[in-house]
């Protein structure tokens, strides 16, 4: 199973050009089976078939799709999206937002896969906030009872996106050790990803329950990919160990 993270940046690239389908043409080149966007604007009453850019791309790919909404801009739903060719069971948008800071959310999708209609792989598609409390706080959400250790969850748990972390803050600390962590030193020549053109930071991350193995982790970098968005799709090779459902970790203690 291949998964992607990509932060769309609106579907702006480099040149300032808006072009969902250049997004869409990247989306291709990586083959994969579940698509984890963020940054994605849609409108919905629009003349413009690129303006629903969520959507659009689904339409492009073929793909099932469903929008996290956290906020309006300029007049559409704006927030993470997942794609995927593979059916929904449930789609849940976790609200994350700290006080006061922009709106921000958790998309939960749980995927059907397997030879059975039980087998689920729950999908948590995330974009944190920009400032240091304001993701500690998240982190924190993250790892409680009400999102990755809520009862309802019976497979696989996958939390990717664009988390805003370049050190291995409260949010990095906790979720490695909630879940295992993508480690993309041991997969890319480089520890950066982000800007797709020069990386500087390590902004996109994945991390998976440990019933799942990573096979392959690449960071696609092809012409188009380069000018389609600030940054760049980072692209995860999964096989499932077993059945088991996600192997939950009590909190750690933190540390101040």
């Amino acid at each position: 199973m291949r998964i992607v993270t990509y932060n769309v940046h609106k579907c702006r690239g480099l040149d300032r050009r808006v072009r969902p389908a250049r997004i869409a043409s990247v989306l291709k080149e990586t083959e994969a089976d579940i698509i984890a966007l963020q940054e994605v604007v849609s409108v919905e009453d629009s003349k413009s078939r690129e303006m629903h850019q969520a959507r659009f791309i689904a339409e492009e790919l073929g793909f099932n799709y469903c929008v996290g909404e956290n906020r309006k801009h300029q007049g559409g739903a704006y927030g993470n999206v997942v794609l995927s060719r593979l059916p929904f069971a449930c789609v849940r948008n976790h609200d994350i937002t700290w006080r006061g800071r922009e709106p921000r959310g958790a998309l939960r999708v749980d995927v059907k896969f397997g030879e059975t209609d039980g087998e689920l792989l729950h999908v948590f598609n995330v974009h944190l906030g920009t400032a240091f409390v304001e993701r500690r706080r998240q982190g924190r959400k993250l790892v409680s009872d009400a999102v990755l250790r809520s009862d309802e969850l019976t497979g696989p748990r996958i939390v990717l996106g664009d988390f805003n972390e370049w050190t291995h803050g409260l949010a990095s600390r906790l979720l490695s050790e909630e879940l295992s962590s993508a480690d993309v030193r041991q997969h890319l020549r480089r520890a950066r990803t982000y800007p797709g053109p020069l990386p500087l930071l390590h902004l996109d991350h994945i991390y998976y329950d440990p019933a799942l193995e990573l096979e392959r982790l690449t960071l696609h970098r092809s012409l188009t990919a380069l000018v389609a968005s600030d940054h760049l799709p980072l692209v995860a090779d999964f096989r499932p160990l077993t059945k088991r459902g996600p192997q939950t970790r009590h909190a750690p203690t933190e540390r101040s």
